[in-house]
């Protein structure tokens, strides 16, 4: 369905009835990425999935301030209240993780748990943010130029993803037609104002975080698989979760995994 969210239109998907569980999906991603998952958990729990800010049907406005993650907050904030939720369990990949954790940082009382995958809490310092702007907005640039089937094609290759060259023609054809859907303005504006050289670095707050916290990782995913280790560190209470065989999207490589793995954390959550 579409919500005015603010001064935004949003797509907002919603199945099932129960403890209410927000998914939001990583860069280039929408509500049908997560799929096969809500499917399945939506006999027992409410499954609210979000188009973020310029993806998939949500508007891209032309402000790229319009996407930092304090308004897309904001946003998640009226989008709980319109569905008359308190609280909720976070679901969150990739850019979609690191969404979830600012949320959580700025509505504390609205998130029971965080389920992150493959996710960060952003860079350290400010000269790693202040770099990875550049690189972001150079990016950001490109995609306005060049076109998203361009960018696309750029996209597929970049080492993040080469272990999804091991799923099947069908399921990666799938894939490049949901990215190839995007709108251009809404990426490159996603790049510049909720990117990861854009938002906030929530490493030291992460001790102070009192709520379940499970981190899940793909072990042919190294870089976050020290990212994970390294955010236990500032935080022994968080729960790592590493998948075999799998690279960074979990839940589009082995979604029958991830979802067993989720059934069996909502249990203990």
């Amino acid at each position: 369905m579409i919500l005015q969210v603010n001064d935004i239109r949003y797509f907002v998907e919603v199945k099932g009835e129960g403890e209410p569980l927000v998914f939001l999906h990583g860069f280039t991603g929408d509500t049908t990425t997560w799929s096969r998952i809500t499917n399945r958990l939506s006999s027992t729990f409410k499954c609210v999935s979000v188009d973020l800010i310029g993806h998939g049907r949500t508007e891209a406005p032309e402000d790229f301030s319009r996407y930092t993650m304090d308004h897309v907050s904001n946003d998640l904030d009226s989008i709980l209240s319109a569905f008359e939720i308190d609280q909720a369990i976070f679901i969150g990949y990739s850019m979609g993780g690191r969404t979830a954790l600012h949320f959580a940082m700025r509505y504390p009382q609205k998130v029971k748990a965080l389920i992150l995958e493959s996710a960060s809490p952003g860079l350290k310092t400010g000269e790693e943010r202040m770099e990875r702007r550049k690189k972001d907005h150079a990016l950001a640039d490109r995609i306005m130029r060049e076109g998203v089937e361009a960018f696309v094609d750029f996209w597929e290759e970049i080492p993040l993803f080469a272990s999804q060259k091991r799923l099947t023609d069908e399921e990666r054809a799938e894939i490049r037609k949901q990215r190839l859907g995007q709108s251009p303005l809404g990426l490159s504006n996603s790049l510049k104002g909720m990117g990861t050289g854009a938002q906030d670095s929530w490493w030291d707050k992460l001790g102070g975080l009192s709520i379940q916290v499970h981190l899940l990782v793909g072990e042919m995913d190294q870089k976050f698989v020290q990212i994970a280790k390294e955010m236990k560190k500032f935080n022994p209470d968080f729960q790592i979760t590493t998948i075999s065989n799998t690279g960074h999207a979990i839940h589009v490589e082995e979604p029958r995994k991830f979802g067993t793995i989720i059934e069996e954390l909502l249990l203990t959550t």
